[in-house]
């Protein structure tokens, strides 16, 4: 008998592998452009430059006949989503790219213990060992008393905390709506979110700047297409391992175009994180849960 949806492993890990040259491609970008402009700017512009990617989908948004409690978390979802973006584009241009990535995947470490205290998940004890592990990883990259944390890294571990509140809103939409409603509305309540910080401190762009920000709105919506793509050919437990080449190509990225030195203990730190995020979504996928967002999900 042929399955609906048969697995696809290789094209999973395909598109997953696509997924993580689109956002490293996002940081690359961001990084060049430099601090010049505002980050509630940036985010704005690159936000608003990607709704032209959404006009396919204006019918299925209109159809999708939302009650007034879906308006409401869409927009805190979008508002949630938006301050992880400003605090983000902020940590980019401040703190090496490999740092930035290796503490994105906290995200999905937060949405475990989210899903555990607001979507009544049972944190058994395999989960909230993990998660132990996951902010050791974070305690590794660091070191608190052994190096200076900047601002940027604090901007960074607020951003993944703020990201993790955006994912548990849409899980909960996801059981009511399609996917694609989901993807479109998030894309639009983010703009509107950013609209206030990007006036309240507006530095007119340069042409150069469009470019790059035009450029990370192109490469950020194919990542999250073809990390559908991934979800669709194969389960989370074959792509999620797959995301830790992230962590090498921005390390190497870093070092080879930025002259960023390489720190091991960055690098420790990140497959700590990794380790525990991938433990979390086997053991979610074995119990048919699948609360905890893929790594890549944590980005712009």
């Amino acid at each position: 008998m042929v399955t609906r949806n048969p697995q696809r492993p290789l094209a999973g890990i395909f598109w997953m592998l696509m997924t993580g040259v689109c956002f490293i491609m996002v940081t690359a970008l961001v990084k060049t452009m430099g601090p010049r402009l505002p980050p509630g700017e940036a985010a704005f512009l690159r936000y608003a430059m990607g709704l032209v990617f959404l006009l396919p989908s204006l019918g299925t948004i209109r159809n999708a006949h939302l009650t007034k409690r879906q308006w409401t978390l869409f927009s805190l979802r979008g508002l949630c989503h938006a301050g992880g973006v400003i605090l983000w584009f902020y940590a980019m241009v401040r703190i090496p790219i490999a740092e930035v990535t290796a503490m994105g995947y906290l995200a999905p470490i937060y949405v475990t213990v989210g899903a555990a205290l607001f979507l009544g998940e049972r944190l058994a004890t395999p989960r909230i060992v993990a998660v132990l592990l996951g902010l050791a990883g974070a305690a590794i990259i660091l070191r608190p008393g052994f190096r200076e944390v900047s601002d940027g890294h604090i901007a960074m571990l607020i951003a993944a905390f703020v990201f993790a509140g955006s994912y548990l809103v849409a899980k909960v939409l996801a059981d009511e709506v399609k996917p694609s409603v989901v993807v479109a509305m998030l894309s639009v309540f983010v703009t509107i979110g950013l609209a206030p910080f990007a006036a309240a401190d507006w530095i007119t762009p340069n042409a150069r700047e469009l470019a790059f920000l035009a450029s990370v709105a192109m490469f950020a919506t194919a990542g999250h297409y073809t990390m559908t793509l991934a979800f669709a050919a194969a389960p989370m437990t074959v792509t999620q391992p797959v995301t830790f080449l992230q962590l090498i190509w921005a390390t190497l990225l870093g070092l080879l175009w930025f002259g960023e030195a390489v720190d091991i203990w960055v690098v420790l730190g990140g497959i700590v994180i990794l380790g525990s995020v991938t433990f979390i979504t086997w053991r979610e996928a074995m119990l048919k849960r699948q609360v905890t967002p893929d790594a890549p999900a944590t980005k712009v």
